[in-house]
Parts: structure tokens; C-alpha cells; sequence
């Protein structure tokens, strides 16, 4: 068709394309022939496979259907390779979560081993330490504590039906935890010795140098009336001086952690840091020595007698 636009003043023939009924069944002919060539041809290598023979026009088909072959194989092997990989993320991620779970409870587990062993060895310290040490004492637990500043207290689960007597010693294998202060039938309360109503006669082991070791509460034990001549650093040992007869002589305080000499004054400020962990107490041995020794006194006192 034709077509002559007036609106530009001159005539200028347009042709355009239209779809008649002959073209369209050009193209369904051209359609038909294609199948048509592609069937012979898969029908001929077909047959072609069950002969002997391989002549030129198999191979000539064989050429012309190979890529076609191989085009859809590649995308076979795609697909299957697409496929396999989401059912192995699916078995991985399944495999992720039991193994997840395998781990909480080998943590579990590996945690109450740990307590278990843990216990185990501060028992083995304690046994050992109750064989070697000579004095005769009684084990007790913390079921209490006093947080107060002044009066830092424990409360053990022994008492006067016991054995237990108010000055008794409370120690641990560490060394000095404090002194009972108070006893009830089943009960009894223990001054810890780091309070700062606390003093004990102590010493430098290594010179024998003496003073006053006060309770420093968390920052643990404050050496007194040391001169400024005395032989006295970081790291010597502190022990029980013995004097006034509670404690024993050589029973470990701490170490030296800090030396101070001011201008004035005849005395050092010494630090002393615990032997003792007093956050971590959970058992302690009360030394009986001074039960024994006012039941052998009151024997003594009886046998005088008329």
C-alpha cells in the first residue's frame, strides 16, 4: 500500500509493510520444513546406530546434531549440579544445627567436669594440708558471710556441741583466716583477719623484724611500727610473730607489696598482700589446741583439790 501525505505541499510516496494471509502461511510452511528436516535427520542416526555402516550422511547428521547434544547435556549436567548443591545446603544446614546442639552439651558437660575437678583438687589441698599440720583441728564450711566494712565475719557451720570455743584459730592451707569471736550450740562466727578491727602480732620471716598487722579490708593488710632502719621489701614473707599466744609462731599473713619511708616519722608503711584469698573461702580448720589446753588446766585445777 501507498500512501501520499499532503500536509508537507508536495507529494511524497510512502510504502508500508502489512501482513497478508500469504505471508503468514509462508511462514507456518517454513515452520513445518524445519521439523520435518530435524525428524528425518534424528530418524536417519537412529537407524544409523542398529547398521554397520557410517557413510558420509550419517556423518554429515551426526556433525549438525552434535551440538545440539551437547548444548543440552551441558544443561543437564547444570541443572542436576544446581539441584544436588541445594539438597547438600539443606543436609549441611541440618548437620549445622545437630552439631550446634552437640556443642551446648559437650560444654555442659565439659563445665560440671571442670566444678567436679576443680573441687577435687581444693579437697586434695586441704587433706594433705590436715595430715602435715601437727596441731589438732576441726573441719568447718561457710554457710555465711557479714559484708560490713569493720566487721568482716564468716559464719561456719560448727559450734559449741563441736568443740568449738570463742579465741579459737581459723585457718586454711594458705595460711591465718581469722578467730572465732562468737559460738552458738551449732554455729559459731569467725573474725576474718583482713577486718579493720583486726591486729596480729607478726614478722618479716626472713630478719624476724616485728609489728602490728592490721586489717585493710579489700586492700588487704596494713604492717605497723616497722622503723625506717629495718630491712623490709617487696616480696618478703609476713608470718605470725607468735606474742600474746593465739596464734603460733610462722603461720604465713602474706607478702610485702608496697614500701613507704616518709621524711617524717620513725615508721615504714608496708603493704602486705593476703595469703589468704578471704573472697574465696568455703572451708577452714579450727585449731582445738586452746580447747585441749583449758581441759588439761581444769583437770589440773580438779586434781589439786581435796
Amino acid at each position: 500500500m501507498v500512501d501520499f501525505p499532503r500536509h508537507l505541499g508536495f507529494f511524497i510516496p510512502v510504502v508500508r509493510k502489512t501482513n497478508t494471509p500469504r505471508t503468514g502461511l509462508k511462514r507456518l510452511a517454513m515452520t513445518k520444513v524445519i521439523f520435518l528436516v530435524v525428524l528425518v535427520c534424528c530418524l536417519i542416526l537412529f537407524i544409523a546406530s542398529f547398521g554397520g555402516r557410517f557413510g558420509l550422511f550419517h556423518q554429515l547428521t551426526l556433525e549438525s546434531l552434535g551440538p545440539f547434544q551437547s548444548f543440552a547435556t551441558k544443561i543437564s549436567a547444570n541443572i542436576n549440579g544446581v539441584w544436588d548443591d541445594y539438597i547438600s545446603l539443606w543436609e549441611i544446614r541440618d548437620e549445622n544445627k545437630r552439631l550446634r546442639q552437640l556443642l551446648v552439651e559437650y560444654e555442659d558437660k565439659f563445665n560440671e567436669y571442670a566444678e567436679v575437678y576443680s573441687i577435687y583438687l581444693g579437697l586434695t589441698d586441704k587433706l594433705n594440708f590436715k595430715q602435715k599440720e601437727p596441731f589438732p583441728s576441726i573441719t568447718a564450711r561457710v554457710v555465711g558471710k557479714d559484708p560490713s566494712y569493720w566487721f568482716q565475719t564468716i559464719i561456719v557451720d560448727r559450734g559449741e556441741n563441736d568443740g568449738i570455743i570463742k579465741g579459737m584459730v581459723a585457718r586454711n592451707e594458705n595460711g591465718v583466716v581469722g578467730q572465732v569471736t562468737q559460738a552458738s550450740p551449732n554455729y559459731s562466727k569467725i573474725l576474718l583477719a583482713n577486718a579493720p578491727s583486726s591486729a596480729i602480732d607478726a614478722m618479716v620471716q626472713k630478719n624476724r623484724v616485728r609489728g602490728i598487722l592490721k586489717g585493710a579490708g579489700q586492700r588487704g593488710f596494713t604492717l605497723y611500727y616497722v622503723l625506717k632502719n629495718a630491712d623490709v621489701a617487696v616480696g618478703d614473707r609476713i608470718v605470725t610473730a607468735g606474742i600474746g599466744g593465739v596464734f603460733p609462731t610462722g603461720i604465713p599473713l602474706g607478702k610485702v607489696s608496697a614500701v613507704r619511708r616518709k621524711q617524717r616519722g620513725m615508721f615504714q608503711e608496708i603493704e602486705v598482700e593476703p595469703a589468704v584469698d578471704f573472697q574465696k573461702l568455703e572451708v577452714v580448720f579450727i585449731n582445738l589446741t586452746e580447747k585441749l589446753s583449758w581441759e588439761a588446766e581444769m583437770q589440773d585445777v580438779s586434781g589439786e583439790g581435796p
